[in-house]
């Protein structure tokens, strides 16, 4: 390794120090990095999708502690804890500061950065030479900024050679991007956040933005208009407890619930026709489609009364505006894009779009969810475009200066059909950036066997210590939030500046950098211009133009912070006359006829359903506002760990707490057919009996999942499995 790690930086070490000496570096250690000298600096927070931006306050160049930003239109002076702690994490002792490769011994040991990226070349070259490109794959994440987004998708597809790639946005917004441009013609959000502060009635199905999304929780707080606010969720929630009418329905039978709803819209006549009439393409059919879903027919079904179905229908028909809601309890589903598509039917039928106010609105989960939907080189060919249409692979080509035979003419497989193809043995070598899988996958043994069966595991992290990185043959560590520039796009498509306001530890690399090295090493340097991410910004502003997410009109990072950040689109040429804008004011969609599209399908049950042996239904979702995902970050820090419960919980209505020996604090054993976890009870009738819910942030927790995935957006379906409970003993005592 020694001799080769020579040979290579002979042959690439100027290449090698420049890159490491570049801004957002802090390759080596050898050359301080450019930090911003102002005293403080804004910055988007990097977890979830509310896009706050916080205020670095810096000494010597560097963060020393963050405060909200009073003056940005997303959250107004407001911070959740994490928004709060957002540094902590980057201190955290176990950060990754040297690349590591497995040795002979089984043993991952530190090596110099030309020999962990020359083995990476090494086994993925020998993964190509033996089973050609498509065993190559990458799993990618909603975590990094854009730039660094479209220089991994550019680098992996059209430089590697990579048919397949996807991100763990799958796991939480495929449904909606889906559903979208089903209904759209295009993956279009069309809500600003205002329209929270512009509803008469908000209908909020299941989401939890109390906990989930506190910020826009806020903004719901500052609503003038004395909202009727509706909560669609089995569990009595945080946002339950605090709105005018909680239909506690059966879990996954929403869908047949909204049909209903709907059912009740037409028969009485309760439609916007003009806007039907103008705007929207299939009303007739779906309208016939309803006769078979009566209240009476489906309320049993859906574990509420008819008069419950009526009455969300008269409060729909009572509003002026309304707007709809929707996060994870919607696609985290086994037919997740229909249900997202009923509320969106249901906006197009009362003619709820394009007004303050209104909207079927899906609130996004990642910091940079939207950004990975519109620019990862995934699914989608960068900007939004079609892997499958030559034009647009022409136009990409040209911005980039490539060959067009360089892009793929398909699309790529999903994340779940890239771990199948794992299994199968289609796929040898994998990249996992920025994503923590042997955690967060449904169905966790599953994917841990999984990933042991390939040739070659690349994960570029900030820590080694994840589940995920702990299985790698080749580790290379990343600068994390905070550290490095770019930008990211939330929910409301608001496009924001990431900051660098902090040292990377030792040689932990922005990954836009790591991804330079690689692109040098595999000999395809496809981006020689780009120097730093403000390049790529400018280039993928070309990529859009034209496109309905077009920001050829947003000049440079220095105009997205004068402006308080800025949604698309922005074209060339026209001026930002406000901060909040919303799509389709002109009732004009992205199909090619302008109009809207009515989706819909027959409700399907789950795949597994409780019987004597796994009689609950386990629901799973955000426990906390004080812990994020995974807790890779967020269970850094010692404030964040004191707002949250101690260990892993799970609640549970008492009467099954009865049935099971349980009294409240007593641990029991979660049984699932493919695994099991250990946690504490909480008895509470907030949720419905034969139902447990248990926070998604354990590891244990996707032991029990079932890998049951939406047919249209391959999203798994975290939120329904069969179990049981078992009483055990108190991991902490004494034998």
């Amino acid at each position: 390794p020694r001799r080769a790690a020579d040979a290579w930086l002979q042959r690439d070490g100027p290449l090698t120090r420049e890159l490491l000496r570049a801004p957002g570096a802090f390759g080596l250690g050898q050359v301080p990095a450019r930090l911003a000298p102002e005293a403080t600096a804004r910055l988007i927070c990097g977890y979830c999708s509310t896009g706050c931006a916080l205020t670095a306050h810096l000494q010597g160049g560097e963060a020393v502690n963050l405060s909200p930003d009073p003056d940005y239109p997303v959250n107004l002076g407001m911070a959740c804890p994490k928004g709060w702690e957002a540094l902590a994490p980057l201190d955290a002792p176990d950060r990754a500061t040297r690349p590591l490769v497995r040795n002979a011994a089984g043993v991952l040991e530190p090596v110099p950065w030309p020999v962990a990226l020359r083995t990476f070349v090494e086994r993925f070259r020998a993964v190509e030479a033996r089973h050609g490109p498509e065993a190559m794959a990458f799993l990618s994440t909603g975590q990094i900024p854009t730039e660094e987004m479209v220089a991994l998708g550019t680098l992996a597809k059209f430089g590697m050679g990579m048919i397949h790639g996807d991100g763990n946005t799958r796991q939480c917004m495929a449904t909606a991007a889906v559903a979208y441009k089903e209904a759209f013609g295009f993956d279009a959000p069309p809500y600003t956040y205002a329209d929270f502060e512009a509803s008469d009635v908000l209908v909020f199905v299941g989401s939890n933005p109390c906990i989930a999304h506190p910020i826009l929780w806020e903004r719901v707080c500052r609503n003038p208009h004395s909202p009727e606010i509706v909560v669609v969720d089995p569990r009595k929630t945080e946002t339950a407890m605090a709105a005018t009418a909680h239909y506690a329905i059966q879990p996954k039978s929403d869908l047949a619930f909204f049909y209903g709803v709907a059912q009740v819209l037409v028969e009485r006549g309760w439609i916007d026709r003009d806007y039907v009439e103008h705007h929207t393409a299939g009303y007739a059919a779906f309208a016939e489609f309803l006769g078979d879903y009566a209240p009476e027919r489906v309320a049993s079904q859906c574990g509420v009364g008819a008069s419950e179905i009526e009455r969300l229908a008269e409060t729909i028909h009572a509003g002026e505006r309304v707007s709809f809601w929707w996060t994870m309890g919607v696609n985290q589903s086994h037919e997740a894009v229909r249900v997202a598509q009923a509320l969106i039917n249901t906006a197009l039928m009362t003619g709820n779009m394009g007004r303050p106010g209104t909207g079927a609105n899906s609130i996004t989960g990642q910091c940079n969810a939207m950004g990975s939907r519109l620019f990862s080189n995934t699914t989608n060919l960068l900007g939004g475009h079609d892997f499958a249409n030559p034009a647009h692979r022409e136009k990409v080509a040209g911005v980039l200066g490539i060959d067009a035979a360089l892009i793929p003419d398909t699309a790529s497989d999903s994340y779940d059909q890239i771990l199948a193809g794992v299994r199968e043995g289609r796929i040898k070598g994998l990249w996992i950036v920025a994503t923590n899988s042997a955690h967060s996958w449904i169905h966790q043994n599953e994917l841990r066997r999984t990933l042991a069966q390939l040739d070659c595991l690349v994960v570029q992290d900030l820590y080694a210590t994840t589940e995920t990185a702990q299985l790698a043959d080749v580790f290379l560590p990343a600068a994390g939030w905070g550290e490095k520039e770019g930008t990211f796009i939330n929910s409301e498509r608001r496009i924001g500046r990431v900051r660098k306001v902090k040292r990377a530890p030792g040689q932990a690399l922005a990954d836009f950098h790591i991804f330079s090295l690689v692109a040098k090493a595999w000999g395809c340097d496809l981006f020689p211009t780009w120097k730093a991410p403000e390049d790529v910004f400018t280039v993928l502003k070309e990529l859009t133009r034209g496109q309905p997410c077009d920001i050829t009109g947003i000049r440079d990072y220095r105009a997205l912070e004068e402006a308080g950040g800025i949604q698309w689109p922005l074209r060339e040429g026209e001026t930002l006359a406000s901060h909040e804008r919303r799509l389709f004011e002109d009732g004009a969609y992205a199909h090619p006829d302008g109009r809207a599209r009515f989706c819909f399908e027959a409700p399907r049950p789950p795949e597994e359903a409780p019987d004597a042996d796994y009689p609950l239904v386990l629901l799973t979702g955000r426990g906390t506002s004080s812990q994020w995902h995974t807790e890779t970050r967020t269970g850094k820090s010692a404030v964040l760990r004191k707002l949250a419960p101690a260990g892993p919980v799970f609640e549970v209505h008492p009467d099954d707490a009865r049935a099971a020996g349980l009294r409240g604090g007593d641990f029991a054993r979660l049984v699932s057919r493919r695994g099991e976890m250990r946690a504490r009870a909480v008895v509470t009738p907030n949720v419905a009996a034969g139902q447990v819910f248990v926070p998604m942030h354990d590891a244990a927790t996707n032991q029990l999942t079932y890998p049951a995935f939406d047919p249209y957006s391959r999203q798994p379906s975290y939120k329904y499995a069969a179990i049981r409970l078992e009483p055990a003993s108190d991991p902490s005592s004494k034998p």
